[in-house]
């Protein structure tokens, strides 16, 4: 999952950049609305942590704005404004969930998984089609019940593929899943990682579309 992440405080910014990476994340991380407008312009998230109090102006307001837009990437409201009133307007104007500060990571993440879940219609936490199961929450994966080893990337194809059976991705789609703004990003980066998964799961499960992208092999085995 590609994360943005709307904070102005640096150390917190930076504390939970890092620390959803380790839960499997893409993080892009800015300090204010008027970046925020712009990144969600300019790039598809799976989802947003946004604090209420920005230099620049309201993140409530900010929500809202997306919301009259038309705009439906989840929202995750993380702010120390964490009264009743606060939260009932948070949720009223337009945020899938919301965490009052000091908070547990773990949490974060799992907020995170269940509010992108939700937007993408399903009800399960694991992913599975085929054979292949995958726990975001535990980044494992297992093929015919069998643990297979992904690195964080190859289990982020994977999981891109199977949240949209049948579906081509292409390998830009791909690239802003898998890498964020101030990633490098080899050319040839994508056929790499789809090499080595084809290595451990079996070539066949992930075709190529010449010209086109990656789709799961429709046909059940």
């Amino acid at each position: 999952m590609r994360i943005l992440l709307v904070e102005d405080d640096a150390v917190l910014l930076d504390g939970l950049r890092v620390g959803l990476a380790i839960h499997g994340f893409t993080v892009d991380a800015v300090a204010c609305c008027e970046d925020a407008r712009a990144a969600l312009r300019a790039t598809a998230f799976d989802a947003v942590v946004l604090d209420l109090m920005l230099p620049d102006g309201s993140g409530l307001d900010l929500l809202r704005d997306w919301r009259r837009s038309g705009d439906a990437t989840p929202v995750l409201l993380l702010t120390a404004r964490d009264k009743v009133g606060d939260r009932i307007a948070g949720l009223d104007g337009g945020a899938d969930d919301y965490l009052g500060k000091p908070f547990d990571l773990d949490e974060v993440a799992a907020r995170l998984r269940a509010i992108a879940r939700r937007a993408a219609g399903r009800a399960s936490p694991l992913l599975c089609w085929n054979g292949l199961t995958l726990d975001p929450g535990r980044l494992t994966a297992e093929l015919d019940r069998n643990p297979i080893a992904l690195s964080r990337r190859e289990f982020a194809i994977l999981a891109a593929l199977m949240e949209r059976p049948g579906v081509i991705l292409s390998k830009e789609q791909l690239e802003e899943r898998l890498y964020g703004w101030g990633d490098d990003i080899d050319s040839n980066a994508v056929e790499v990682h789809v090499h080595h998964l084809r290595s451990k799961i079996g070539r066949d499960l992930v075709e190529t579309v010449r010209g086109v992208g990656y789709r799961l092999q429709a046909a059940a085995r």
